[in-house]
């Protein structure tokens, strides 16, 4: 996180959270704990019972693109592989939803990777729907497009860890791919193994997820991301893994893998020796 973007969140911390707080508990008749620990960088994440003493959570957004549509998102999967929207209120400067909570709570992070790859994709393929023709979301395209930019600015900023025309060529990929995907679908973006939880209504529920629409290429590389180890020893073999799970072409998905380690080399290092071993 930036400089300007942690001070704009520890303003929103004193002055927006409690504000919408006050307001949110009262509406939806809500006792709410202690949040939980640690805390995510954007939101205030706290376990609540309504007026019936029904177990949820409260979530409180700081508002950033990413996870505009949270909300969105989860009324179109409807508790399929993802945690029930039960409420949700736009305050401007923070968003609330109240969500089905995930007992135990579990993250399938503390499961053996191998294990994880098979949950993930099982979870991806429940959630790759197609949305509605006047559906909210953004699209993949558009953020590829955002990120390349920013991307840019680090480069330009002297911020580059790999070769230029490496660089280069990784990140005119990341801008491309997305507009040749043969098929358009609701994507998580954002869905790793910390970002599932064991439940009572499912073994597995998916949380805090950042739709957009596009290439479903595209959905195995956060949890790809976080497998370090097979990252560095064996991306290809991990490509091909996620890839047969899923049902998608292994050389797209490695494209896909390749760009994203330049896009995001400046400011994660080590991906830019993935970026290099997994170039076309």
């Amino acid at each position: 996180m930036h400089a300007a973007e942690a001070e704009g969140r520890q303003g929103w911390l004193v002055t927006a959270l409690p504000a919408t707080l006050g307001q949110v508990v009262p509406m939806w008749s809500l006792t709410v704990g202690e949040p939980f620990q640690p805390g995510g960088q954007t939101a205030w994440v706290a376990p609540a019972r309504d007026a019936s003493g029904a177990g949820l959570v409260l979530k409180i957004a700081w508002p950033h693109a990413d996870a505009a549509h949270e909300a969105d998102g989860l009324r179109a999967w409807a508790g399929n592989g993802a945690v029930r929207l039960r409420a949700a209120h736009d305050f401007g400067d923070a968003t609330a939803l109240l969500i089905e909570r995930c007992l135990p709570g579990t993250p399938l992070s503390r499961r053996p990777e191998p294990e994880q790859d098979l949950v993930v994709a099982a979870l991806l393929r429940r959630l790759w729907i197609e949305p509605d023709r006047e559906h909210p979301f953004q699209s993949l395209q558009l953020m590829c497009r955002q990120w390349a930019d920013s991307f840019e600015q680090r480069a330009a900023a002297g911020q580059l860890r790999l070769d230029l025309g490496l660089a280069r060529a990784g990140i005119a990929l990341f801008r491309e791919l997305p507009a040749t995907a043969t098929s358009q679908v609701l994507l998580c973006t954002d869905l790793h193994a910390g970002n599932v939880l064991a439940a009572a209504r499912e073994p597995w529920l998916v949380i805090d997820p950042k739709p957009y629409v596009g290439d479903p290429a595209y959905d195995p590389l956060q949890h790809m991301l976080n497998c370090d180890e097979r990252l560095r020893s064996d991306p290809h073999g991990l490509a091909r893994r996620m890839a047969g799970l899923l049902g998608l072409d292994p050389g797209r998905v490695l494209l896909w893998l390749f760009a994203r380690c330049v896009q995001e080399s400046p400011e994660w290092p080590s991906l830019a020796a993935v970026a290099k071993s997994v170039a076309p």
